[in-house]
């Protein structure tokens, strides 16, 4: 399944809330996984980021819907890339290659 890795920084109101970070971060995955995607790792970070998502999603369409309805809750706003594993790059590169 392709892997998603999600930049995301809370907005006023997300560190306005931020008590209830460990709650959301449930919330979040609970909601991925009913869209059939799955959150592999959920890291806060210092430094430019507030958090980091990796996630697993069927397609493009479905990593953009999970991150689209965590967006719409108004704690974050996220920056996303699609992450490839190394038997991915193996097949791009072979691909590539000719």
């Amino acid at each position: 399944m392709p892997t998603f890795v999600a930049l995301l920084n809370w907005t006023d109101q997300g560190v306005r809330g931020y008590k209830d970070t460990p709650q959301r971060a449930e919330a979040f995955t609970a909601a991925a996984q009913k869209l059939g995607a799955k959150v592999l790792n959920l890291f806060w970070t210092v430094g430019p980021y507030d958090l980091v998502a990796v996630v697993e999603a069927p397609d493009d369409e479905t990593a953009t819907a999970v991150l689209l309805q965590v967006s719409a809750l108004g704690n974050v706003r996220s920056t996303t890339l699609r992450a490839f594993g190394r038997e991915e790059m193996d097949r791009i590169i072979a691909t590539a290659s000719g």
